[in-house]
């Protein structure tokens, strides 16, 4: 049996979602100011993308040509504004609720 260390695995649509989640607020002041919706824009983007998991942010770089980093990061942007929209949407349902 070996010892074998799997913390340095991650996703990293992660990271990658959460700036963008972030770089985004400004166009969504009113889940912006509410942390636990930003949250669950994410997870909704996230559940949108296909895992990448990586070890470093070198292997992400290294095994993708550009066009498909372009793709990647086109899709990810699509994830986000429809789970910005789709949180936003949520909300209002509950507000008429």
């Amino acid at each position: 049996m070996t010892d074998a260390d799997f913390t340095s695995v991650r996703n990293h649509n992660e990271r990658a979602v959460f700036d963008a989640v972030l770089a985004n607020t400004s166009r969504y002041p009113g889940l912006a100011k509410r942390p636990e919706l930003l949250a669950d824009v994410a997870c909704v983007a996230l559940n949108r993308l296909p895992p990448r998991y990586i070890r470093h942010e070198v292997d992400f770089a290294f095994y993708l040509s550009e066009r498909e980093r372009g793709e990647s990061d086109r899709h990810l942007a699509e994830a986000v504004d429809y789970a910005f929209g789709f949180v936003q949407a949520r909300v209002a349902m509950r507000a008429r609720a």
